[in-house]
């Protein structure tokens, strides 16, 4: 048995596809200038058309930001700057394999000299780009996933974008790999498709071999390779079990979600593209508790999105959503979320720097353009508007000076614009959440992002394996802040709701409720466990489970405490 991280839930029992890329060797002979620079050519021209068949190919399956790292390889692949290096150094004498591997190992070394984690992602993508370049260049096969016609558990020392975007549901039982976190890209991928994955194995590609029959229990992170027969009639059960309980959720699409005591909770999801509304109303959402419009800055390569642009994408999600609410944060960019046309100062701490509310106030006709887009969409359904990484009463003021402005403008146009909008703000500085109850006499509503509000309140970045340990949802200071929040909020009558990874906790999910959090926001897929979570629970019991929670000394303690309340 292997132990490793359930990056996304479910049981898979099968034969194991190791997939095994083939190994760079460079060729020792080499031809003429020219017959480098033609080998080179064909190369280059082979891996564009790969990889624009491989997202052809996944187009089916992911939403448009997830496919977005196709075009990010398609822009790499057509860099006539990376294009020009190499060429040089062929023109020099040298052969193509080994002017691409300097040339790209370089560019490697560069992006993650730079510690910033958004270059680090293009690093891997310049790795991908290269692989598949060189493997072309020396006529090696890379293996096809597409061609699968068996169900199989895949196992790999990685997956990247281009192999997970390859993945067959209907041949793919679930896949496991050496490497990665509940975050990585793989992981991502896996919830998305709703496959079983079991990522960060240890030693996984030398303990397992081509065929081999695998158990993966996504659920507890377990990998048992070549299993018993009373093993593999076990995981059945619990494989059966799982299945049943996922379709016996769906009977709680339509329920709202109501305490066994009658206190109502919203349980919402987040998208990140208009296609993402499907998934929450499939799965029951109550609302769009944050629509991170990033992506329509991040998918656009040329420029910022038009203001018409902008309004078609809001208003197919305030449509999509029927009258249901929709919440909109504004342009939160910068940090490790980059544009190809924007170029942002280089800073020692980016995560602390220039981005989200900062950079729309400093750069206010790119937010105004984004506002007016909101308020024109704002006819076609329930609307709320919230500032990310406020950090001080004069922000939220100055940036909803600016809306009132925007929202002014327009009715003297004679547009038509909702007048039953809620502006409010995002909660995920620990400044703002000490103040909440400062800042709830100007804003609507908060919503806490506990992403960055943990990797803030706990000085550690949740990007780095060396301080996971750090990112700690249920440290008491934290929910402290969480409390500060929702205690603010309510004096004044607003609502508190939560977008953060957190929200979709079911160990967190009994304590939020005691603190009297009014609206769990999380991804599609989790909405339905987390409501019938909620609707098992006592709304006055978790007030006392989490009074006695923020009185613990450690995260590991709190844990302990739900848990022992959750067996009774």
């Amino acid at each position: 048995m292997l132990k490793g991280i359930a990056a996304s839930s479910g049981v898979a029992i099968g034969k194991a596809y190791k997939l095994e890329q083939p190994q760079i060797v460079m060729k020792e002979e080499k031809g003429t200038v020219e017959d480098e620079l033609a080998i080179f050519d064909k190369a280059i021209q082979k891996t564009i058309a790969d990889i624009e068949n491989v997202k052809k190919r996944a187009e089916s399956n992911l939403s448009e930001d997830e496919l977005a790292i196709f075009d990010a390889h398609l822009m790499m692949a057509n860099d006539p700057e990376l294009r020009s290096q190499i060429e040089g150094m062929i023109k020099e004498g040298n052969n193509a394999d080994v002017s691409t591997k300097t040339v790209s190992d370089n560019m490697i070394a560069m992006f993650e000299g730079m510690g910033d984690a958004y270059f680090k992602e293009r690093a891997a993508d310049v790795k991908d780009v290269s692989y598949r370049l060189l493997c072309n260049i020396l006529g090696l096969s890379i293996p096809d996933l597409t061609a699968i016609d068996e169900e199989v558990v895949i196992v790999a020392h990685d997956l990247t974008p281009s192999d997970t975007a390859q993945l067959n549901k209907n041949y793919t039982l679930g896949f496991t790999t050496e490497i990665g976190g509940r975050t990585s890209h793989s992981a991502i991928m896996a919830r998305s498709l709703e496959i079983p994955a079991v990522v960060g194995v240890k030693d996984l590609m030398s303990e397992v071999k081509n065929g081999d029959m695998l158990i993966l229990d996504a659920l507890d992170g377990k990998v048992i390779v070549n299993p018993s027969e009373e093993e593999i009639k076990t995981y059945e059960v619990k494989r059966d079990e799982y299945l049943k309980e996922k379709e016996a959720l769906k009977v709680l699409i339509d329920k709202p979600t109501v305490t066994l005591d009658g206190h109502r909770v919203d349980v919402a999801g987040n998208i990140g593209t208009p296609k993402d509304v499907e998934g929450v109303v499939n799965n029951g959402g109550e609302a769009v508790g944050l629509y991170r419009t990033e992506f329509l800055y991040m998918d656009s390569t040329e420029d910022f999105p038009s203001e018409d642009e902008q309004f078609e994408a809001y208003k197919a999600v305030l449509e999509g959503m029927k009258g249901k609410k929709v919440v909109v944060r504004t342009l939160d960019i910068g940090g490790d979320k980059r544009l190809n046309y924007f170029e942002f100062p280089q800073e020692m701490n980016p995560f602390l720097g220039y981005r989200a509310i900062r950079l729309c106030l400093d750069r206010k006709d790119i937010f105004r353009t984004q506002l007016r887009a909101l308020l024109r969409a704002s006819v076609y359904g329930k609307l709320a508007i919230m500032f990310p990484m406020i950090a001080t009463i004069n922000e939220f003021k100055e940036a909803k000076g600016v809306y009132e402005e925007e929202k002014a403008k327009l009715v003297s146009e004679g547009v038509k614009v909702s007048d039953d909008i809620e502006v409010g703000m995002m909660v995920e500085i620990p400044a703002a959440a000490v103040l909440a109850e400062q800042f709830a006499k100007y804003a609507d509503f908060f919503s806490i992002g506990t992403n960055d509000l943990i990797q803030y309140s706990m000085a550690a970045d949740r990007m780095s394996e060396k301080v996971s340990y750090l990112y700690q949802p249920l440290n008491p200071s934290v929910l402290r802040l969480i409390k500060s929040a929702i205690d603010g909020a309510h004096k004044y009558g607003r609502w508190c709701g939560m977008c953060g990874e957190m929200a979709g906790d079911t160990l967190a999910a009994p304590v939020l409720l005691g603190l009297g959090l009014d609206e769990f926001s999380m991804s599609a897929s989790s909405i339905l466990p987390a409501r019938k979570m909620i609707t098992s629970l006592s709304k006055k019991e978790m007030e006392t489970l989490a009074d006695e929670a923020l009185q613990k000394e450690t995260c590991e303690e709190v844990i302990e405490l739900v848990k022992s309340k959750l067996a009774k």
